[in-house]
């Protein structure tokens, strides 16, 4: 198990992506690995696991977990990754979360 330190760069992020920052948008979660660099999160699987990716290549898959001693970080592969987040998207429509749909979804077709 490897532990992780979890933190929030959306003001930088935003200015660095050259589009109109809204207030009222959720901010993105990066993971800073000592190795990999920053890891960008894909969505939140369950109350406290996590899918990640690499922030450039988007070719890498993390399942991270949080736990009382720290993050568990596992690899796992695209294919996993990929039914992970269309798991998501299915149930981000049925709920009816069409804004939080809609951005997964913008994230499906770029990654994948």
């Amino acid at each position: 198990m490897t532990v992780f330190q979890k933190s929030k760069f959306s003001q930088d992020c935003r200015a660095i992506s050259h589009r109109p920052v809204d207030v009222h948008e959720n901010t993105d979660s990066y993971l800073n690995h000592p190795t990999l660099g920053l890891l960008y999160s894909v969505c939140l699987l369950e109350e406290k696991q996590e899918l990640f990716t690499t922030i450039y290549a988007k070719r890498l898959f993390f399942l991270v977990t949080t736990t009382p001693t720290g993050i568990k970080f596992e690899p796992i592969g695209r294919t996993n990754a990929r039914l992970m987040v269309e798991n998501c998207l299915s149930q981000r429509r049925r709920l009816g979360q069409s804004q939080e749909y809609n951005k997964l979804q913008t994230l499906y077709q770029q990654t994948f």
